[in-house]
């Protein structure tokens, strides 16, 4: 049956005036998710919501069951950052809410507009201390654009709709606490379309001041950054960088807010990155810095490059006017959206006068790009026995991706690498955990990224530590049917940690070394295909057969365990021992 055609042929005598309608508060739910064309939520089956769950099939909404609740954000995080839709999740009240933290932290900090739906113990036993009761709002305080409790059945539509248009439009998660009884009930609700909201540009007289800035700038760069893929802005930007003959530069993780072939491309900025990027940035004279934050992790050293300009002009453009100036000393902020700035700036640099492409800036740019690119294929990372050097693995895996494919990464050594390696043509393409930086992000988001967009291929980089924590989502894959590629980094080790170890602490290796299975016949356990590779020649040959197969598929990459340079060396000092080593830990002494 189909839920929202159902209310539509209701009697004329069931209808009340206002455009409101008689039903449940499990209907109303129902009725808002379909207005807000939600196809698919992620999570775990769970009594405290089981009948609202009763009406999914019928309502044509698919309820994609995972192994674990903090991997269903995760699927909900990757779908909503591929479709720039709002994305739900779902599960039991108490301990299966709890699990979602992590990976609502990491949709907040990637700006995915995501309604996290947390049932709650019941309104009647609230603060008894119950089965599976724990104060669900705290919990999410410092992780949400807005959260709301449903403190009456009658408002279930209201709050639900106004979750969806605030997730959306101030791009992040929201959420919705439900005692589990106001999921039953009756009374007479009305079932709202998304509300459009109109973004802006910014101020007019910012806009000139910077197009002005742009114009007489003797060096403008521009750093492209999420707001840029989330705008749809690629093709504003790509223009307004052409008139200017504007190098552009991604910021840190966000790899596809700029076609990557461009002869303006330069790559991204942060950890990994493009040294071409940093020593163009660095000339730099004005810096329009658009649809970003400037997060401190994007703009460290990196390389041995001090790359940030200390004497540019800093026009900072970004949707969300707190992150205006917050991080980097700017010379103009404007609030807007990054799409519009970028075409409203183009116009405005247009009328100031004709200019000819800089052919030596072009030129310039190329020789820059070029040696980049030479430096990477020259990178030593050799190969051993059985084992290939992670750099030529990615190198591998880079030629191997399709044009169109959609790439998420962990954390960890190997797969923050795999930034430099990593360039794409179109917007929505890469996901990577941000500045949360957590563990197990990369195959769950795949997955979920797969759902929403089955005509892309979806690869997940992922390294065997983290892979731990996500492997049983294969079996998720298999159940649900999602053909979404894991490539696992097998290197039998911690290595972000270890190298951490090997720098600071002698070597002294607690905690980092790991023993790891065939996570390929584990796969094939699990009923997905598995491929493992042990020769370099084999790694492309493995990605592309596992794309063809049409299945859930993991490629196990066995590597050597070179390591590359640690996340933030400022984080670390050396060690200093107070006391003699005799004397430390004795327990004897403190008894």
């Amino acid at each position: 049956m189909n839920i929202m055609t159902e209310a539509k042929n209701l009697t004329t005598s069931n209808k009340p005036t206002g455009g409101k309608v008689r039903m449940s508060s499990s209907e109303a739910f129902i009725e808002t998710l379909v207005a807000h064309k939600v196809k698919d939520v992620f999570g775990i089956v769970g009594s405290a919501y089981m009948d609202a769950l009763d009406l999914f099939p019928g309502a044509g909404i698919r309820l994609v069951s995972v192994a674990h609740e903090q991997n269903a954000a995760h699927m909900a995080d990757g779908y909503g950052r591929v479709t720039n839709r709002p994305t739900v999740c779902i599960a039991q009240n108490g301990p299966g809410i709890t699990n979602f933290v992590t990976a609502v932290a990491a949709a907040y900090w990637a700006h995915t507009p995501m309604v996290v739906v947390t049932p709650e113990s019941g309104s009647l036993t609230a603060g008894h201390g119950g089965f599976q009761e724990t104060e669900q709002m705290p919990i999410f305080s410092k992780i949400t654009k807005w959260q709301v409790h449903v403190n009456s059945s009658q408002r279930m539509a209201e709050l639900m709709h106004r979750a969806f248009t605030i997730a959306l439009h101030e791009r992040g998660p929201v959420q919705v606490n439900i005692p589990r009884d106001y999921f039953y009930g009756e009374a007479d609700y009305e079932i709202l379309s998304p509300l459009v909201i109109e973004r802006a540009a910014g101020g007019s007289n910012s806009l000139d001041k910077a197009a002005k800035m742009l114009a007489d700038a003797k060096f403008p760069v521009i750093v492209a950054g999420g707001g840029v893929v989330m705008s749809d802005g690629a093709e504003e930007v790509k223009a307004l960088a052409e008139h200017l003959t504007a190098p552009v530069v991604n910021s840190y993780l966000h790899n596809d807010s700029f076609p990557a072939s461009h002869p303006l491309s330069c790559g991204p900025l942060g950890y990994q990155g493009s040294k071409a990027a940093m020593r163009t940035v660095a000339r730099a004279d004005v810096v329009l810095a658009l649809g970003t934050r400037l997060g401190p992790f994007g703009t460290l050293p990196q390389h041995g490059i001090d790359y940030w300009p200390k004497d540019a002009k800093i026009i900072q453009i970004d949707a969300d006017h707190r992150t205006l100036g917050l991080v980097k000393k700017v010379s103009l902020a404007i609030q807007g959206d990054a799409k519009l700035a970028a075409a409203e700036l183009l116009k405005r640099v247009k009328a100031r006068g004709a200019r000819k492409p800089d052919r030596a800036r072009l030129t310039e740019v190329q020789r820059e790009k070029e040696a980049w690119i030479a430096e990477l294929a020259n990178w030593p990372s050799p190969n051993k026995k059985g084992q290939i050097g992670p750099r030529r693995a990615l190198t591998q895996l880079a030629k191997a991706l399709p044009r169109n494919a959609m790439v998420s990464t962990d954390i960890g050594n190997v797969c923050s690498v795999a930034n430099s390696y990593l360039r794409f043509e179109q917007p929505l393409s890469f996901l990577a955990a941000m500045s949360w930086g957590n563990c197990g992000y990369a195959w769950p988001t795949a997955l979920g990224a797969k759902v929403a967009r089955p005509d892309r291929p979806a690869i997940a980089y992922v390294g065997d530590g983290a892979w731990g924590m996500s492997l049983a989502e294969v079996m998720t894959a298999v159940k649900e049917k999602i053909p979404a590629v894991a490539v696992v980094f097998n290197n039998g080790q911690w290595g972000a940690e270890k190298k951490n170890q090997i720098d600071y602490f002698d070597s002294r290796f607690v905690g980092t070394n790991l023993a790891n299975p065939d996570f390929s016949e584990v796969a094939r356990v699990m009923g997905a295909e598995g491929y493992r590779v042990e020769h370099e020649d084999e790694v492309a040959d493995a990605l592309k057969a596992a794309l063809k197969s049409g299945k859930p598929s993991v490629v196990e990459i066995m590597l050597t365990q070179e390591l590359g340079e640690p996340f933030r060396r400022d984080a670390f000092r050396k060690p200093r021992r107070l006391l003699p080593k005799y004397r430390r830990f004795n327990a004897k002494e403190y008894r």
